[in-house]
């Protein structure tokens, strides 16, 4: 299901097709150095990623990490999401590293941001990354998210950066399809 598109995106719901995909992006060198390892190397892993990580947080919250394409092609994910040890919630990101340098981890997260101000109602969301992540923080701080400082998470060995993007007066428009 199509949840957002922007000028040359379509950000949607992740699903079975996506395994495949999934195992790329969870298994990039970008990705296992940056976020982390998911411990998702078949098909079937990625499956069992796909059932407790997404599908439970589109149940549970009416949200979760998007696969975001560009035209037909899968290019990484995006979306909102709650993490234990934040109160509010929080954006996530990753693109294959070939996809990378092109604008459109900015692109995708900032029609999430406004999606979620906007259309979910949420008055703040966090980000978080870990400090040596410059290319995340130029993101971030690109979308006008304010450093909240330092935090230390539940699973997450090291510190991470916080950041913070409060509601808008007025969110900018995106196209939003159920």
């Amino acid at each position: 299901m199509t949840v957002l598109r922007t000028a040359r995106l379509v950000l949607s719901e992740l699903d079975a097709s996506d395994a495949a995909f999934l195992v790329a992006l969870l298994n990039d060198p970008g990705f296992l150095t940056r976020i982390g390892d998911r411990g998702v190397r078949t098909e079937a892993d990625a499956q069992r990623y796909l059932d407790d990580g997404p599908r439970a947080s589109y149940a549970a919250n009416g949200f979760g990490l998007w696969r975001v394409a560009d035209g037909a092609t899968p290019v990484g994910i995006c979306g909102l999401l709650r993490r234990p040890g934040l109160d509010h919630p929080d954006l996530g990101f990753a693109l294959l590293q070939a996809h990378a340098g092109r604008g459109i981890a900015t692109e995708a997260a900032a029609a999430c941001l406004a999606y979620g101000h906007r259309d979910l109602g949420l008055p703040r969301i966090d980000a978080i990354t870990s400090p040596g992540n410059a290319g995340s923080i130029h993101v971030l701080t690109k979308l006008g998210m304010g450093f909240a400082g330092l935090v230390t998470l539940p699973g997450i060995a090291t510190q991470q950066r916080q950041y913070v993007s409060l509601a808008p007066a007025d969110p900018p428009t995106v196209d939003v399809r159920s």
